[in-house]
């Protein structure tokens, strides 16, 4: 039995209640109990997982193995290649370039299922701000709650309303520190692989990085800090956050991670049809938390705030992009080698930003689209002018925006 056959008997079984009845009859059959492991508990492996025996050459072995910017990638001792689980940061690079298909990523439908399923606790799907359009155009964010909650979440939060309290937390850190052409800052926000190149390759410009945890995290952490028994989903285009969420400084936040396409799955074979749902409205987040999900989205938020901040600085914002992990590495070498033209400066580990991520359901520039449209819809450009972050940041037990410059058990952390 594949890999593949047995993720989709077990999702299917997940989605009716039935998997310890179907893993009776699996283990009645051939199957690797390896793969079966990673999908009974993927917290035990890496974020890409080997799913067979390589079929390449003995060349071809080796150049594969020694591809990994972060080193993740080895020869087993049957001469496969095969992945460390503390090393690997779920860039995508190595499952994008298997010639043999035999490298995939880790699956988490079935322990999120599972929790939905024993309702111990209340389970929040935490959506990406790159989900605009990703599960078709008739499917509006009201519409992806409602679908949510019939699968038994008991609701979804928009990570965009998070993203928005980020920009105003670097933004803020921007305004303090960058005083002359001198300073510049790197981004925290956003992208897992972007951090892990700073944190693992590029550690002698982490002093140029704010202590803020990602969206993801901050949207976590809020969540069980005003609900403490929650139960926290992240669902998004991204891998590498399926590693983010185990970093032992940040893993209080987020229980889960799915992907768009697990999130697909689990609604075919659960016969629902988000375009034919009925509303569930509660947009909170302002354009600047929406355009996160495009590459110059973080940036231009930040900019933004920063001007709404304070209007008449003398060094302004000029920020800089990279994406992809070839260019992201070119623009940490410039810095590096004295070539950095920007005081702000944002990487995004994939083209296009999160909307090229590798489990994205459509095109990044359709994705990148759908993304700027709906920020345009927001009724606030900035989180300066959004009521319900500053109502949000009270509930937290922050009185004033100034107080995400402190040290925040929910908004920072030491790289």
């Amino acid at each position: 039995m594949t890999f593949d056959e047995l993720y989709c008997r077990l999702t299917h079984a997940a989605v009716d209640g039935r998997v310890p009845e179907e893993l009776r009859k699996i283990r009645e059959q051939d199957f690797d109990p390896r793969q079966l492991d990673c999908l009974l508990n993927p917290e035990k492996h890496p974020p890409v997982v080997r799913i067979g025996d390589c079929a390449c050459s003995e060349s071809e072995k080796a150049a594969c193995a020694g591809k990994c910017l972060f080193d993740a990638l080895y020869r087993d001792e049957k001469g496969n290649v095969s992945v460390k689980k503390d090393f690997c940061v779920g860039c995508g690079e190595c499952v994008k370039n298997c010639r043999a298909r035999k490298l995939t990523e880790s699956r988490d439908i079935l322990p999120t299922l599972a929790d939905v399923h024993e309702a111990k606790a209340p389970v929040y799907a935490m959506i990406a701000p790159a989900f605009v359009n990703q599960f078709s155009s008739d499917v509006t964010p009201g519409k992806l709650r409602t679908a949510f909650k019939r699968l038994g979440f008991a609701g979804m939060v928009e990570v965009a309303l998070f993203a928005d309290i980020l920009t105003l937390k670097e933004a803020l850190e921007f305004d303090r520190n960058i005083r002359t052409e001198k300073d510049y800052q790197l981004t925290s926000c956003c992208c897992p692989i972007w951090i892990a190149m700073i944190r693992k390759v590029y550690h002698d410009l982490v002093p140029h990085v704010p202590a803020a945890v990602s969206p993801m995290v901050a949207c976590g952490r809020s969540i069980k800090f005003l609900r403490p028994d929650a139960v926290t989903v992240f669902v998004g285009p991204c891998i590498a956050k399926k590693a983010e969420a185990r970093e032992k400084d940040v893993a209080d936040s987020t229980d889960h991670v799915l992907t768009f396409r697990e999130v697909r799955d689990i609604f075919e074979f659960a016969g629902i049809d988000p375009a034919g749902l009925p509303e569930d409205e509660r947009d909170h987040s302002s354009r600047a938390g929406r355009i996160y999900a495009g590459t110059g989205g973080v940036s231009e938020a930040v900019q933004s705030t920063v001007e709404r901040l304070n209007p008449h600085r003398k060094v302004t914002v000029h920020a800089a992009q990279a994406d992809g992990v070839p260019a992201c590495r070119a623009m940490l070498n410039d810095i590096l080698a004295g070539r950095r033209t920007a005081n702000f400066i944002e990487g995004m580990g994939c083209v296009g930003g999160c909307v090229g991520g590798p489990r994205a359901l459509i095109p990044k520039e359709e994705g990148r689209r759908h993304v700027a449209e709906y920020g345009g819809t927001a009724p606030y450009r900035t989180p300066i002018d959004n009521p319900f972050v500053i109502e949000l940041l009270h509930r937290l037990g922050l009185d004033t925006v100034e107080s995400l410059l402190e040290h925040s058990d929910i908004f920072t952390r030491d790289f």
